[in-house]
């Protein structure tokens, strides 16, 4: 049978990937972005010629997810999969984030997803199933600098996911986390930057170091031998091919050779989580009911 999957920010990098992936493949695919009858008008015809019903869905905003997804269980009938990839990088001295700064990141990147989730999970608890993919990153296990906020973002959604997975097991649904490494998407033309300017002065000789680095970075995603972004969207794909019951909870992505050393996080993790859920004798948490 078919599967629906919902895509957020499928306008652009691994949502736009993702998206085209799956279609191809054969699965009902609904891609969400903002404006899609504005500024992104192009490519959201480019991803209806190609099948994909479009959905105009702004992740910061309770009115237009729920009623977004309202309208994507009308046009399909049932969504079995959704993909929370939306989500918004930033660069600069995490003292100079503010509390503003730092609540217009975690309304997209983190609410986004909690907003997304709970307009979705009435309609999954009724059918008895359904998957929910966040797509973190390996920043969600350990930080660099520079990205303060943003790492802080994917520490948080991992928590969310970890939550869901316990809570949600036992009615059929299932919580997965993706986590790319770092890949020449258009994330890096998208970073928000910091507003307390003073701060950054404060560093002295040392102010312009975020820059300097992302330079750095944005060299090495530009290189020939770069990873490609085609390999987050076709981890996804192996997943949802994969059985339910043999899904890794985590799955790590990355392209520059850091895999083998944040799947040893994962296993830790994982391995602590079995533990402590036995000791409370509630390890069945941690297995999908079927």
């Amino acid at each position: 049978m078919t599967q629906s999957v919902l895509v957020t920010g499928s306008n652009s990098g691994f949502g736009y990937l993702i998206a085209n992936t799956l279609v191809r493949q054969g699965y009902k695919v609904i891609g969400t972005m903002r404006d899609p009858q504005g500024r992104n008008a192009s490519i959201a015809n480019e991803m209806k010629a190609n099948g994909i019903i479009v959905i105009d869905i702004d992740v910061t905003d309770d009115s237009s997810v729920a009623n977004g997804i309202a309208l994507a269980i009308e046009s399909v009938g049932d969504i079995d999969v959704i993909i929370n990839n939306a989500g918004v990088g930033t660069l600069g001295w995490q003292e100079s984030f503010n509390i503003d700064d730092f609540q217009k990141v975690f309304d997209i990147n983190v609410f986004g997803v909690q907003r997304i989730t709970r307009a979705i999970l009435p309609h999954m608890k009724q059918r008895g199933s359904g998957t929910l993919i966040q797509i973190s990153s390996i920043l969600g296990q350990f930080v660099l600098p520079f990205l303060g906020s943003y790492n802080a973002t994917k520490h948080a959604v991992e928590g969310l996911a970890e939550n869901y997975r316990v809570e949600l097991s036992q009615f059929g649904i299932q919580s997965l986390i993706v986590q790319p490494g770092g890949f020449g998407t258009d994330f890096g033309a998208n970073l928000l930057r910091s507003s307390d300017s003073s701060v950054t002065e404060s560093y002295g000789e040392f102010a312009t170091a975020p820059e300097t680095m992302w330079a750095g970075t944005e060299a090495g995603h530009d290189a020939d031998n770069a990873p490609d972004p085609q390999m987050v969207a076709d981890a996804i794909l192996t997943l949802l091919q994969t059985p339910a019951t043999q899904r890794p909870f985590r799955t790590t992505v990355d392209g520059t050779g850091l895999n083998q050393t944040i799947e040893t996080v994962n296993r830790a993790t994982e391995a602590a989580m079995q533990h402590i859920y036995a000791l409370y004798d509630m390890e069945h948490l941690l297995t999908l009911k079927q």
